[in-house]
């Protein structure tokens, strides 16, 4: 029988990344210039005081192997709205609300459509949070950067910096057991997995399908389904947070249903249990088409894609139902796809059988 496929086997090992970022530790030692405080951590990164009330959230973050998908269809107008959504949906899982955004672009050449091309999406979802764009690079770098076509090879690197008052600093610091997780609904793959995802699906890599196929299932070509921008969550996010107390935040990409794991380290005792989840036809499609090349387990989805969620709050559970109101007026669904509980551990209960993540 042939081996199961894991995101490891695709390029991407999870592991060896988690025992890489101990290295990270380094940079604490440049916490001590901290003009104005300490250096908070929290769950998914660092915010910085910049006076006694108010805190900078920055974080840089990529679009990944998305971008060889933008080559294969030769569309690039969406690829920038990736590159906002997922730093923006990082910063905002402390409270801040993004101010300015930058860019960082590594192409083969600076080719002026393809530039063109790229800020277009960058602007638009930059003008959906109604956020500055304040500047950028694009450096031609012909030897590091070769792409599926040539001339057309790029990586795309967005940073972000937000703001947040202390009183509205998302913690993560006190869940406690029968709390709830809302899930937002994700507008498909987002930008995480793809490296498994093109694997098995485009023929470029191996896979099964043309890119202009339409596969089983979809009701549109495969690599357009596939290049669906990540969605963004700062309105909506925003708006609850004012509310209500949110209690954690998470940007469910990289890892999945792990990073839920992080909330252990500052609320103590607790695990959670996930038993909603309403995969789009896309990742149905991922795991069916899998089976031609050993398949890839029920768990490895879990572990590595959004399944249809691709943000969540952890909430307590009586205001659950005023908060699921406000985000059906925001416009996006909404449901509750788990709890927290007191297992300490990260469990899922998916097609009918339970899965310990971690």
């Amino acid at each position: 029988m042939p081996k199961k496929l894991t995101y490891a086997e695709t390029g991407v090992d999870r592991e060896l990344r988690a025992k890489s970022k101990i290295a990270l530790k380094i940079l604490e030692q440049t916490y001590k210039f901290s003009a104005y405080g300490e250096v908070l951590q929290l769950p998914y990164g660092n915010i910085l005081p910049i006076d006694k009330n108010r805190y900078l959230d920055l974080a840089i973050e990529g679009v990944g192997t998305k971008v060889l998908l933008a080559q294969l269809a030769d569309k690039y107008d969406t690829i920038g709205i990736d590159g906002v959504a997922m730093v923006v949906n990082d910063v905002i899982r402390s409270g801040a609300k993004p101010l300015a955004i930058a860019d960082n672009i590594h192409a083969h050449r600076s080719d002026s459509f393809l530039i063109k091309e790229w800020m277009k999406g960058i602007a638009k979802a930059a003008t959906e949070i109604q956020c500055v764009v304040a500047g950028g690079e694009i450096g031609d770098v012909a030897e590091i950067i070769k792409g599926l076509k040539k001339g057309e090879g790029f990586d795309m690197i967005v940073s972000c910096v937000g703001e947040v008052s202390k009183d509205h600093i998302i913690f993560g610091n006190d869940i406690k057991p029968k709390d709830v997780v809302i899930g937002l609904r994700s507008s498909g793959l987002h930008s995480n997995g793809i490296t498994l995802a093109k694997r098995v699906l485009f023929k470029e890599w191996g896979g099964i399908f043309d890119p202009h196929d339409i596969a089983e299932g979809l009701d549109r070509e495969l690599i357009y389904e596939v290049l669906e921008p990540t969605k963004i969550y700062a309105k909506s996010l925003q708006k609850v947070a004012k509310q209500h107390n949110v209690k954690g935040a998470v940007h469910i990409t990289g890892d999945a249903y792990l990073k839920f794991g992080k909330f252990t380290k500052f609320s103590k005792g607790i695990g959670f249990r996930f038993n909603n989840f309403k995969p789009q036809p896309i990742f149905e499609l991922i795991q069916k088409t899998a089976e031609s090349f050993g398949g890839i387990t029920n768990k490895e989805m879990l572990k590595t894609f959004n399944m249809g969620w691709g943000f969540a709050i952890v909430v307590d559970r009586q205001e659950q139902d005023d908060i699921l109101d406000s985000l059906e007026k925001s416009e996006i669904k909404a449901e509750v796809i788990g709890e927290a509980t007191s297992t300490k551990k990260t469990v899922a209960i998916y097609e009918g059988k339970t899965l310990v993540l971690r």
